[in-house]
């Protein structure tokens, strides 16, 4: 049946858009499309009967009477994920409250009551006809929104448990199938809720998900594990994930530098999320240039960056207790411990700025995204046991579009995060500094204009292109200067992570000689463009007819040769270029007097009389008709002297005369 498949594929644009209400018309559109081809919907004038959507035995007919089921499901969660996105801007810090949060709850509560029955039908097998893996994929499904329905009512445990039998069955599936759509849905839908149902448990962030989900996975449920275990013996076990590392621990640093000055970590607490922070870089290096790792896709390669990602977020919030600790002391900004700390500060929030940018550049793909030619271009085949090239297979324009939306929503991140910088305490006075991330934002800045100029131009905007495209140049000639100059990081925090000569993960940091690639390749684009753009012009300039002499069509000038183009007689040779394929015919036809028939067949000519001319003398063969018409006209002349009766009037010829 597919049913994840299903379910995202229709998720992926409400994603894309960031429009939950769009969303839910759709489904209510495809809800009635749906009920009409099955035979369910209410004929016009006839009272509304409220029937199931259908049996197992329905589905074991028809498997649209599943999908039947999940557009119901789906259409009440959008819609509560449509009003919690418009309360939450409105709410205050208390977050949405009363009959908004009701509201909310209530259409969750549904969506989860018609997932829980889709997969109490599928669960009678003999009667549905469906699999164990279409069965698995239905529980998921519910368990999925009844995570999401107790994330709504503030139920931490339990959000954690329907979340961890979700992500368990579709990583169980993942390894059974090898298909990319559970990744996608685990990565996208369950592990950002589980993290954050975790937060709110009180679970310690550098905790990673696969532990967690072991922790909270029901499993007094014996009828799921004995399933679980059939696709996947490890399936509960300690399955290896990709930031857990034999790298042991490093040792804890005792000085930051930023910027070239040097401060001393005076707590403890700091310098062991530092080391926590050390190791994950290092994990994370070994990580990705693992040949097991450098065939991956960008998404999978992405991924890797969480443990490095978490362990900085706690370094960061370890820094900021100690702050918050000093501040209620009532210690001043002046104070050398103070000032330790905010600088402190500051290289550890640019350091966890760094690794987010470096997670959107691996997202984008290699050469950060400039080679987007297609999916060929970001990743390599899947098995690398598999040593037969693939055909090549041309990108849908629709599908490119939606690789090039994704990119700029990258580039946007990417942007913000760099702005954000300039808020940290100290950079706002450091000029030179200030320049560097300008000429920073201007890079990404110019590969999003790139990408949106590759969007109008599938789509056939050859001069918005262009436009865009010299944008990219100016801001990219700007950036490359101050670019090429830049020696050495600001901070010294992860500097473990270029060890053994192996190539650093992405951050902030942008390699020179990238750079110069960028700017290589897009003055390429800007030439190719251009040249476009001259070549439509000049398509569309030339052979333009004048209105004041007008050329007749080709097919009134057929008898004439040479052909005759713009009162122009042009060589033999030049015949079929003096040839406007654009004027054959007069479309559409036009009202033109036209000869009816030819004039010697029309006898109206023998009675027509022009002034000056003679009418011929009759000849001797036609005086005997001359005299009988003479004779016939004296009788006629001779019965009108003849006096007539008169008319009888009245009732048998008599009355008042």
């Amino acid at each position: 049946m597919d049913i994840t498949q299903f379910v995202m594929s229709h998720r992926q644009d409400a994603l894309l858009r960031d429009d939950y209400n769009s969303y839910r018309v759709h489904l209510s559109r495809r809800l009635l499309s749906t009920r009409r081809r099955l035979g369910r919907t209410t004929a016009k004038g006839k009272k509304y009967s409220g029937t199931s959507l259908g049996t197992a035995e329905d589905i074991a007919k028809n498997h649209e009477v599943a999908y039947l089921w999940i557009l119901t499901a789906e259409r009440a969660w959008a819609q509560a994920m449509h009003m919690r996105g418009a309360r939450a801007a409105k709410s205050d810090v208390q977050g949405i409250t009363g009959s908004a949060r009701s509201h909310i709850i209530s259409r969750l509560a549904r969506a989860v009551k018609v997932a829980q029955e889709l997969f109490n039908l599928l669960d009678d097998a003999s009667a549905s006809g469906a699999r164990q893996e279409d069965i698995l994929e239905a529980q998921a499904y519910a368990s999925s929104l009844q995570g999401s329905y107790r994330l709504e009512k503030r139920q931490w445990q339990e959000c954690l448990e329907s979340y961890s039998v979700a992500q368990t069955i579709y990583s169980v599936i993942l390894v059974a199938t090898k298909k990319d759509v559970f990744r996608d849905i685990v990565s996208t839908w369950i592990d950002p809720n589980l993290r954050y149902a975790g937060y709110k448990a009180q679970v310690p962030r550098s905790e990673p998900i696969a532990s967690i989900v072991r922790n909270h996975f029901p499993r007094s449920d014996k009828k799921l594990v004995n399933i679980l275990k059939k696709f996947d013996p490890e399936a509960l076990g300690d399955r290896a994930t990709p930031v857990q590392d034999s790298t042991e621990q490093l040792a804890a640093p005792e000085t930051v530098t930023w910027r070239g000055r040097t401060v001393k970590l005076e707590d403890a607490a700091i310098a062991l999320a530092l080391a926590s922070v050390s190791t994950a870089a290092v994990n994370l290096t070994n990580d990705l240039n693992s040949p097991a790792k450098t065939r991956l896709s960008p998404k999978e390669r992405a991924a890797a960056y969480d443990g490095l990602l978490n362990a900085s977020q706690d370094a960061v919030d370890a820094t900021r207790h100690a702050i918050e600790e000093l501040l209620s002391e009532e210690v001043g900004q002046s104070d050398r411990k103070m000032q330790s700390l905010q600088i402190t500060r500051t290289a550890l929030e640019y350091n966890l700025i760094g690794w987010r940018v470096g997670r959107n550049r691996t997202l984008i793909g290699n050469d950060d995204g400039l080679l987007a030619d297609g999916d060929a271009s970001k990743s390599g085949p899947q098995d690398k046991d598999d040593e037969k090239a693939r055909p090549e297979r041309r990108t849908r324009r629709g599908k490119m579009l939606s690789q090039l939306r994704e990119s700029i929503a990258l580039y946007d991140a990417t942007i913000q995060s760099i702005d954000s910088i300039t808020d940290l305490p100290g950079v706002a006075g450091d000029d030179s500094f200030i320049k560097e991330l300008q000429s920073k934002r201007h890079y990404f800045h110019a590969l999003k204009c790139i990408s949106i100029a590759r969007a109008h131009s599938l789509l056939s905007a050859d001069r918005e292109s262009l436009a865009l495209l010299s944008r990219a140049m100016t801001l990219l000639s700007q950036a490359l200067p101050v670019l090429s100059s830049i020696t050495k990081p600001p901070t010294d925090v992860s500097s473990a992570s270029t060890a053994d000569g192996k190539q650093p993960p992405l951050d902030l940091e942008i390699n020179p000689v990238t750079a110069n690639g960028v700017h290589s390749r897009l003055r390429r684009e800007l030439t190719r463009q251009h040249a476009l753009v001259d070549l439509t012009n000049h398509l569309l300039s030339q052979d333009k007819p004048n209105p004041a002499d007008p050329i007749p069509p080709l097919i009134e000038t057929l008898d004439q040769y040479p052909i005759h183009h713009g009162g122009r007689t042009s060589g033999v040779a030049n015949v079929s270029a003096s040839v406007d394929l654009a004027n054959l015919v007069t479309y559409p036809p036009k009202l033109e007097p036209v000869p009816v028939k030819p004039l010697f067949l029309d006898i109206a000519w023998n009675y027509i009389d022009y002034p000056g001319r003679q009418r011929p003398a009759p000849a001797a063969g036609s005086s005997a008709a001359a005299s009988r018409q003479a004779a016939s006209g004296t009788d006629r002349e001779k019965e009108k002297e003849q006096p007539k009766e008169p008319a009888k009037r009245g009732w048998f010829s008599f009355g008042r005369s």
